[in-house]
């Protein structure tokens, strides 16, 4: 009896932590008109403390969450104070300025800044090992070349003739879970786009928008188009626990705007819209005084920033830093803000 009451407890402290009242932003404005350039994380952070929590402050259900309301450039977002809790809606549209040219259609703002991920959407990130039993294969270059750049000619075998884009890639470092040592996958490295330039086997391909030089032994995977950004900032509904294993580039330090890679993904509950808060680990410290003996303490984990997940895999995925206030590195700790 005395561990069902327990359980009982648990459950409902855990759902008064989801459920904590709205805070609105210290200079919360009643009202802002979407302009061009506007983000929902940017208009979110405009009138919350905590921009995550967009979803409460819009009363949406699960349903509304995931296929939520379009937000388009003249719209009005208005700020009710009326009710026991703040609430947004929508209101007029309101023209921005005189139009000179017609146009046929207009974008919804995005959930982030889309020219910070959009090269992220659509490249391979994360390659299981088993993909390259059967992956195309770069098995020579123009002219015999060591490495090739844009504009050269790549042969590869077993390349469907019926795809034509296709992007090159090599196996990076594994990832793996600092905490359990799991083998998550590897890195994919991306080097550039190929198109067939022409039949046989091995296939001849005329490379373009080469990051890297390509050579002998790298991979091809099929181009895929990048994915809608139809999603809104919000909390994980269940608790997740996980790491940063690196900063996409290969640098040792990052901050705001830095892509990361984190060791968790849709098996652990991840999905896209999602926030975590970023914590570095707290050092362990020892002290002796005269009148007592050496003692160590454990500090406390220190949240330092926010990461919103916009790519997720099985056991990885990659984050936006849209907030920090020291260093992101890797090893730092991401759950649940």
């Amino acid at each position: 009896m005395r561990h069902i009451i327990f359980a009982l407890l648990l459950a409902f402290s855990s759902a008064a932590a989801f459920a904590k009242p709205i805070e609105l932003a210290p200079d919360a404005p009643d009202r802002h008109i979407v302009v061009p350039g506007d983000t929902l994380w940017g208009i979110a952070a405009k009138f919350l403390k905590d921009p995550y929590r967009w979803p409460a402050l819009w009363k949406m259900n699960a349903e509304q969450v995931k296929n939520p309301h379009r937000i388009y450039p003249g719209q009005v977002v208005i700020l009710d104070r009326s009710g026991a809790e703040p609430q947004l809606r929508l209101g007029n549209v309101i023209k921005l300025e005189p139009q000179v040219r017609v146009e046929m259609t207009v974008k919804e703002i995005p959930a982030i800044p889309a020219q910070a991920i959009e090269p992220f959407l659509a490249q391979p990130l994360v390659i299981d090992a088993a993909a390259f039993e059967n992956a195309p294969r770069v098995v020579a270059t123009q002219e015999s070349r060591v490495y090739a750049a844009t504009g050269d000619m790549i042969y590869a075998t077993g390349v469907d003739p019926n795809i034509r884009l296709w992007q090159v890639y090599r196996p990076g470092k594994p990832l793996i879970d600092p905490d359990n040592g799991e083998a998550l996958g590897l890195e994919a490295i991306y080097l550039g786009n190929a198109r067939p330039a022409g039949d046989g086997e091995p296939m001849p391909l005329t490379l373009s928008g080469v990051k890297q030089e390509i050579g002998r032994g790298d991979y091809l995977v099929a181009a895929s188009r990048p994915e809608v950004m139809s999603y809104v900032p919000r909390m994980p509904e269940q608790a997740i626990s996980g790491r940063v294993l690196a900063l996409y580039g290969r640098v040792g330090e990052g901050g705001r705007n830095s892509i990361v890679s984190i060791s968790r993904g849709t098996r652990d509950g991840l999905e896209m819209g999602h926030v975590l808060a970023l914590y570095r680990a707290g050092v362990t410290v020892s002290n002796r005084f005269e009148d007592d003996k050496p003692k160590s303490h454990t500090l406390p984990d220190e949240r330092y920033g926010l990461l919103f997940i916009f790519r997720v895999f099985d056991r990885v995925a990659y984050g936006l830093v849209t907030d920090a206030a020291r260093p992101v590195m890797a090893g730092d700790r991401v759950r649940q803000p």
